[in-house]
């Protein structure tokens, strides 16, 4: 009764924020999709514009053509030719960035509430009249991707791992390539191909236009409807599945390049919400994660870091907002001294007691509070707000989604948290990544090395966005 009344007091912000601002969804004639929430506490808004495309949409030999669209679409329309649009949004004190992940490609701009009608104009006009014609422009802009790459992965060796962990825990999902794409698809990519993505999935009816903050949802509504119903809706095309096989048995991947430490990532297959056989079933995992890394009282700090001293670094990652089944995703660094085979099973001792003995009501507690906590402070932001109502719509779930997943997570029990464990974090259906350091020089190691040496034995029985700025973030895995 103390936990449920302590829980309860912790959602009282959340509740007093759901009665005194409401979420307006609306659908234009084309199908575009409106969603606009109310936040007076300061004079901006969020503009973000939404669609239904990213990496894994794409196929082989193919990829990355979303992240590199996402390039293409700052490079101007005949009414906003070259810089016009950043140049616009800058002059009026606003900001603006983009990004391209797995499953979505957004754009969004943070302004001073009289100028919305300006980003709205500029979102329409670059919706549907993107200048792909210069060949100059599009090889510049690929030297650039190539470029970012080089500098988020292929010169990061954590980000290079993380990579060819992805390869080798899919096998059949587009899950498997980075948002980014293989350099050599990248370095193929045509003019045409990328005019083909953006003629085929960048359209109203696949799109979502989210707008936070200091707005009237009946002005909002009107606004949107000048700019955006004009565009003609298009035929979208059917996707084919293209669901991961069931794992059949361990698979392991070495990648041995100049780094300064060694670093692991084990993976295991886990649904998600848009494809759980239960609701509660993400719920549980989210917990679960929170439980093992939820801060310095967690289980991975407290067993491995602080106390038997075994790892520098350990730590979990599960996200529920994907449009198919992704990873819970285990990583760290071991402590000076000790073995990789010795922090794996130190880790994997971690999750045989998840298995074996039931987490304590103060555990789940903690980890329960912490999530909410986690969405009380998102109502701090109105572009985090965004962001979440934003990679519900584009993974095909509504934003209400939200709301039902926070009530399963106040109705999780321990007994739950220990039957996801016994059912989806297998040892015999895991994949384990490992970053062997060579040195940081090559004489070193007596020799030159030209590329990654991987080692993969895939017979032996993790919404990471890539952003479009002027200093291009880390990828972090």
């Amino acid at each position: 009764m103390r936990i449920l009344l302590g829980l309860l007091l912790l959602t009282q912000p959340l509740m007093s924020f759901g009665n005194a601002i409401q979420t307006h969804e609306y659908k234009l004639e084309n199908d575009l999709t409106l969603i606009v929430r109310p936040d007076h506490r300061a004079p901006i808004a969020t503009v973000q514009v939404w669609y239904k495309v990213g990496s894994s949409y794409e196929t082989n030999g193919n990829t990355g053509l979303s992240h590199f669209l996402e390039h293409m679409m700052f490079k101007g329309t005949p009414d906003h030719p070259g810089t016009t649009f950043t140049d616009t949004i800058y002059a009026i004190g606003g900001d603006l960035n983009a990004f391209a992940a797995f499953d979505y490609t957004g754009y969004y701009e943070i302004l001073p509430t009289e100028y919305l009608d300006t980003a709205l104009a500029l979102e329409a006009d670059r919706m549907q009249n993107l200048i792909m014609t210069d060949p100059d422009i599009f090889e510049k802009e690929k030297q650039v991707v190539l470029e970012e790459r080089r500098m988020r992965i292929t010169d990061q060796p954590i980000s290079l791992l993380y990579e060819r962990y992805l390869a080798t825990a899919f096998n059949s999902s587009p899950y498997r390539v980075l948002p980014i794409g293989w350099h050599d698809d990248i370095a193929a990519t045509t003019l045409h191909d990328i005019k083909y993505w953006y003629d085929t999935w960048y359209a109203p009816n696949n799109a979502t236009v989210i707008i936070i903050g200091d707005v009237q949802p009946d002005d909002v509504l009107q606004k949107v409807k000048h700019y955006f119903e004009p565009i003609a809706r298009k035929s979208l095309p059917t996707l084919k599945p293209q669901h991961e096989i069931k794992p059949l048995g361990q698979k392991r991947v070495t990648v041995r390049v100049p780094a300064t430490l060694p670093y692991l990532l084990m993976g295991f297959h886990t649904p998600v919400l848009k494809n759980t056989p239960v609701l509660w079933e993400p719920a549980a995992l989210t917990l679960l994660s929170g439980i093992l890394d939820g801060g310095e009282s967690a289980r991975l700090s407290k067993n491995l870091i602080r106390g038997s001293r075994i790892a520098n670094v350990a730590s979990v990652d599960y996200d529920p907002y994907f449009r198919d089944q992704n990873l819970l995703t285990l990583s760290g660094v071991p402590a000076e001294g000790v073995s990789m085979e010795r922090f794996e099973a130190a880790l994997l001792a971690q999750i045989d007691l998840l298995k074996t003995e039931l987490i304590t009501p103060e555990e789940l507690e903690r980890a329960r509070k912490q999530f909410m906590a986690s969405e009380i402070y998102k109502l701090d932001s109105i572009d985090a707000q965004a962001y979440e109502i934003g990679s519900l719509e584009s993974v095909g779930l509504s934003w209400e989604v939200s709301n039902e997943f926070l009530q399963e997570i106040l109705l999780v029990t321990p007994e739950q948290v220990q039957q996801v464990a016994k059912k989806y974090l297998l040892p015999e259906l895991m994949t384990v990544a490992i970053l062997e350091p060579l040195a940081l020089y090559p004489e070193q190691n007596n020799a030159e090395p030209t590329a990654p040496t991987v080692i993969e034995n895939k017979a032996l029985p993790t919404n990471n966005p890539e952003t479009h700025a002027a200093q291009p973030t880390p990828l972090a895995p």
